[in-house]
């Protein structure tokens, strides 16, 4: 199978530099060279992956990430920028990114996050149903849907990628490593407290009372454990 990918980057350079190398490793490669282009594109073609400028001239890859997010686009996504402000990778993975690279850097580890996101959602929903009742929260993993008393409620891509990932693995407890890397495939450009963050803002859609968890249970010292 083909694996078709994205790139939108305004430095002509980088942006044939990425699609050489890309095309060497096998992959097929679309572009576009801003911002307005690359958000038409993804919203109108299908992609197994995009990588995505964050600094773009017209509108920025956050801008770009959150509307595609919003049009139901599922396809991952790679943030890059020259930026290395914890703010900027907080923001942009709350806005529904899969992961965070900051220039300079080297093409093994862009295909090295590539593969690790090609193959996580290759089988995040091997053994999960796509609609299940947690605590209060019932949520569609395939539709990123979800509700509470029937009512909509507002849930990032990236809580209900966290809530899947505790799902799967009901019973076991997860450290925040093993979240950062299988979620986002990053090493330490995220913190601990960032995952704390995600877990409490789960809490308050999940738990009938957040400041006394019975589902999203922590693990002091370890991490968190999900038990139904």
């Amino acid at each position: 199978m083909i694996i078709k990918i994205l790139v939108v980057e305004d430095e002509l350079n980088m942006l044939l530099g990425l699609k050489k190398n890309l095309e060497f490793e096998g992959y097929e490669v679309d572009t576009a060279s801003d911002g307005q282009a690359g958000l038409s594109k993804l919203l109108n073609n299908r992609y197994d992956l995009t990588i995505l400028d964050v600094m773009l001239p017209d509108i920025s890859g956050f801008d770009i990430c959150k509307t595609a997010r919003k049009k139901g686009v599922e396809t991952p996504i790679i943030l890059l920028t020259a930026k290395n402000e914890e703010i900027d990778k907080v923001l942009g993975l709350e806005l529904g990114a899969d992961d965070y690279i900051t220039k300079p850097f080297s093409l093994r580890e862009l295909l090295a996050r590539i593969k690790a996101i090609l193959r996580r959602t290759s089988m995040v929903s091997t053994g999960s149903n796509d609609e299940v009742t947690i605590g209060k929260l019932k949520v569609n993993f395939k539709s990123h849907e979800s509700f509470v008393g029937g009512q909509p409620v507002k849930m990032t891509h990236k809580e209900i990628d966290i809530l899947q990932y505790l799902y799967i693995n009901q019973g076991k407890t997860i450290n925040r490593d093993e979240i950062m890397d299988n979620i986002w495939c990053i090493d330490s450009d995220l913190t601990n407290r960032t995952i704390d963050n995600f877990i409490l803002k789960l809490r308050q859609k999940i738990e009938e009372n957040p400041n006394f968890p019975k589902i999203i249970h922590t693990v002091h010292g370890v991490g968190y454990k999900l038990v139904l």
